[in-house]
């Protein structure tokens, strides 16, 4: 498909040259002319008729949207035709933990998201920071795990401009920061080992640094400064220094303070929301709908901070709606920010996802919330590959450019977008989505995830599954995944990740059960079978996995965080190892019992649930050691 733009467009032509290389056409002086013209009523409008086509759009990032919308129904039929869109936020993008989960997206594939998000039409990329950026004059900061250059970011930031993508920095200046306080150079100013010391005059101007660098490369003067989940605040050291002071307090100080130096360096600030609205709650719950945040603590709230109210747990469209209204009491606009379910396991449950976001977007539309993104967390180093959110952010900008969402159009949007198939993507969730689960997965159950990372004698979730017949389960989904790998283009990767999961699962979900069954039937037998055959093969599967695994973090990331994962399939590779010497010298005769398998299971947490647990260091043992660098949870 050759294309002529008839107009001079010099701040186009790059990214049509980028579109042109992802979508197979060719920039020429002749061939299908196209007309350029700057929309009058904002509205993204897309015709062709037999003499040509006419892109009509308002911001930049609406024209690469429509240019997408012209190739892909080109494509799909020779008449003429005209797409008329009316986009319903100002803002709506994404926001990529790039530290908790240690993965930091290199440069290249950064560029690869952007691209894509710009076919789709968002225009917003964060990428969330808490010490994954340099600060020169800290070299601890961040030390010896990946982080982002200052010439990185400005290289990124000229690469979203482009499409005309903001790109928003996103640090933390209160809490979350317990992978920088760790080193001994920062014990001045903690309040406890997560959290910065309020009121300290090093801690703002480490604050500083945190904010000039992380901002110095954006062309953008909006920046997020966190400040969510500050569990303890004013209970350690301050508490010490200061005495009982009210949180209330002690948090409208500390912004007031870090609001100061945004200011002095022209910046726009935004911050999570919820410790106002834990402090006014009886029950500190960020969600509770009796919670009356009183006029005189909204009152001494200091202006010129923007709050966004961050929500993934709720299907109800008239809860949305109700805590829209109380952030709008603050007087401010609030920012949404929902989720993307991808960080409790291996793959994306797609079920909460499309639940959650569909009655979160309606009510912010009905709302009149001009400003959206969606979140892709990290927690606890998420196993997910970034890759499988795609269709996540597709539907962020469905709902971005209707009314109503139109399903039909999302999946064909998808297809043409990404290359990938809606069916597949959806189909992700069934790794999670075991027998036992309700359909769409609404308690998050992460099956993948502790059946992967739990022990095989230990068995801490296994009366949890018993009965499930997960083997069968993960047999079928291992055929299905490779399918999927074969007709996902440049994403099949995504698949055959889950598949080689699924081969791992297959044997590995139910060997603790059924292990624990042949032990205690005497069945020396199926015993030798598990040690000789069994764990062997499985060890082998493991080894696989993790080979493909890391492959395609040093591909996509950066690498410096995946020793994480070494450590983790080597504990599992040991204890494997160590569960057939155990069921060897069990039937050698050397030992007379194996204890670990004589131990009654009992239900994680003490009742039958699928979704309890997203913590890895609960997973393989109950000993506490396990316990000691995830206190917090």
């Amino acid at each position: 498909m050759k294309l002529y733009f008839k107009e001079n467009l010099p701040d186009l032509m790059e990214g049509i040259g980028i579109f042109a290389q992802m979508f197979d056409f060719e920039v020429s002086d002749h061939g299908f002319g196209v007309s350029v013209a700057k929309s009058p009523d904002g509205k993204l409008e897309v015709e062709r008729t037999p003499d040509g086509a006419v892109i009509r759009y308002d911001k930049k990032i609406h024209f690469f949207r429509g240019l997408s919308l012209l190739i892909q129904n080109m494509r799909e039929s020779g008449e003429s035709f005209k797409i008329a869109e009316e986009p319903q936020f100002s803002m709506n993008g994404a926001m990529f933990d790039v530290s908790q989960g240690n993965a930091v997206i290199n440069v290249g594939h950064v560029k690869k998201i952007l691209s894509r998000m710009a076919a789709m039409g968002l225009n917003m990329l964060m990428l969330y920071a808490e010490d994954s950026f340099e600060i020169k004059e800290e070299p601890y900061f961040g030390y010896m795990r990946s982080k982002y250059t200052f010439e990185e970011m400005k290289e990124l930031d000229d690469y979203a401009d482009v499409f005309g993508i903001e790109m928003i920095p996103c640090v933390q200046t209160l809490a979350h920061l317990i992978d920088a306080l760790k080193w001994r150079c920062y014990s001045g100013i903690k309040d406890d080992d997560d959290t910065l010391l309020v009121g300290d005059e090093k801690t703002y101007e480490f604050i500083e640094k945190i904010i000039r660098s992380a901002s110095a490369p954006f062309r953008s003067k909006r920046i997020h400064i966190g400040m969510d989940e500050a569990w303890k605040l004013g209970q350690g050291e301050y508490l010490l220094k200061n005495g009982y002071r009210s949180k209330f307090d002690i948090m409208t100080e500390h912004l007031g303070r870090v609001l100061e130096i945004t200011d002095k360096y022209g910046l726009k600030p935004m911050i999570w929301s919820d410790m106002f609205f834990r402090i006014a709650s009886e029950n500190g719950d960020y969600y509770d709908k009796e919670c009356s945040i009183p006029q005189e603590v909204m009152d001494k709230t200091p202006d010129g901070v923007q709050l966004v109210y961050w929500d993934y747990y709720h299907d109800d469209e008239d809860f949305y709606t109700g805590l829209l209204e109380k952030h709008q009491k603050f007087g401010s606009d609030p920012v949404f920010a929902g989720g993307l379910w991808s960080w409790t396991g291996f793959s994306l449950n797609y079920g909460a996802t499309f639940r959650n976001t569909n009655a979160a977007l309606n009510a912010c539309k009905k709302k009149g919330i001009r400003e959206v993104f969606a979140t892709i967390w990290g927690d606890d180093t998420a196993e997910s590959n970034v890759f499988s959110n795609l269709l996540g952010l597709q539907l962020f900008a469905e709902h971005g450019y209707s009314r109503i969402l139109d399903e039909d159009k999302l999946k064909k949007r998808f297809e043409f977008c990404t290359g990938g198939s809606y069916e597949a993507f959806m189909d992700m969730s069934a790794i999670d989505e075991i027998p036992g689960c309700k359909p769409g997965n609404p308690e998050n159950c992460n099956a993948s995830k502790f059946l992967m990372w739990q022990d095989t004698l230990l068995g801490l979730f296994d009366k949890n599954i018993s009965g499930l017949e997960l083997s069968q389960h993960y047999e079928k989904l291992e055929k299905r995944m490779g399918k999927h790998a074969a007709a996902n283009g440049e994403f099949g990767f995504v698949f055959e990740f889950l598949r080689r999961v699924c081969a791992v699962l297959s044997i590995k979900a139910e060997l603790g059960l059924k292990t624990t069954g042949a032990y205690r039937n005497g069945d020396t037998g199926a015993l030798g079978a598990i040690a000789s055959s069994e764990l062997p093969e499985l060890i082998n599967r493991v080894k696989e996995l993790r080979e493909f695994h890391r492959d395609l973090w040093m591909k996509i990331n950066k690498p410096m965080g995946w020793e994480v994962f070494d450590g983790r399939y080597g504990f599992l590779l040991m204890r494997l190892d160590t569960a057939i010497y155990r069921i060897r010298e069990y039937l050698d005769g050397k030992i007379g019992a194996i204890p670990e398998l004589e131990q009654e299971r009992l239900y994680f947490q003490g009742e039958r649930k699928l979704g309890e647990c997203n913590i890895y260091n609960r997973m393989p043992t109950a000993s506490r050691i396990s316990m000691t660098t995830f206190y917090l949870f």
